[in-house]
């Protein structure tokens, strides 16, 4: 049996916080991970178990805490994260969750059956055990209740224009468990779970073509990505996106 990654904690402080997804949002509420945040918000109260009394909501790694912002008033919130500024980010950005410094993969905090909706952006491919942190969040999770994570496609079909070792994906060293859609689809089918949608997330790692400008190869391959968020579907091919999004759910 080959030894499991080990998680790369050292590396979560300020700077990192400073650093990635976090960083490049020239545009404020206007840039593509404000856009991006509305988008799931939207894909998850849509495919989040209705009818219950009380929606609680679990985020793994809640970040700057807009997601929660969002989904505040619809579900009773709560986010964890290693970084403590990101703690003082979310609760700042959602003042109504419930916010938490810690591991968020340490799910002894929930009862059996206790969770509507975990979320997982950009999160699972930093976790040395993603496989064993996929059977916690079905034990936690109500039936009818969903698992939405997103994580990059280490073999989406561009990837082969870029140097592996520096493009989005692989510049990030703390990226210890990128895999493809059908080991994430395995994992969760063998912890009781049921895979509803799996789909990109577009082509926006440019450049991927010499000559043309950045700019005009932003424009032409993501324009498919900025009709999926804005039409808020889900279109777009696994092989052309940098990054897949899965969304499973418990079995009533």
């Amino acid at each position: 049996m080959s030894e499991q990654p080990q998680s790369p904690t050292e590396y979560y402080t300020d700077e990192y916080f400073d650093s990635w997804n976090y960083a490049d949002r020239p545009l404020g509420k206007f840039s593509m991970y404000w856009f991006a945040r509305r988008y799931f918000a939207a894909l998850i109260q849509r495919h989040a178990p209705t009818g219950e009394n009380k929606r609680v909501l679990y985020e793994m790694g809640c970040g700057l805490g807009d997601l929660l912002g969002l989904l505040q008033d619809d579900f009773h919130c709560i986010g964890v994260d290693l970084i403590q500024r990101s703690v003082e980010s979310t609760k700042k950005n959602a003042p109504k969750a419930e916010v938490y410094q810690g591991d968020a993969t340490d799910f002894s905090r929930f009862e059996d059956a206790s969770i509507s909706a975990v979320v997982a952006l950009h999160l699972m491919e930093h976790l040395p055990d993603p496989q064993g942190t996929i059977h916690e969040v079905e034990r936690v999770l109500t039936p009818g209740g969903i698992f939405f994570f997103a994580t990059p496609h280490p073999e989406y079909s561009f990837r082969r224009f870029k140097d592996r070792d520096t493009d989005a994906i692989g510049k990030d060293k703390t990226h210890i468990n990128c895999h493809v859609p059908e080991q994430w689809k395995s994992w969760c089918e063998s912890a009781g779970l049921t895979v509803i949608n799996q789909f990109g997330d577009g082509l926006w790692d440019v450049p991927y073509l010499p000559i043309i400008p950045d700019k005009l190869q932003f424009a032409l391959f993501g324009l498919p990505a900025a009709l999926q968020v804005f039409t808020r579907t889900t279109f777009i091919p696994l092989r052309y996106g940098v990054n897949q999004i899965n969304i499973v759910r418990k079995p009533d």
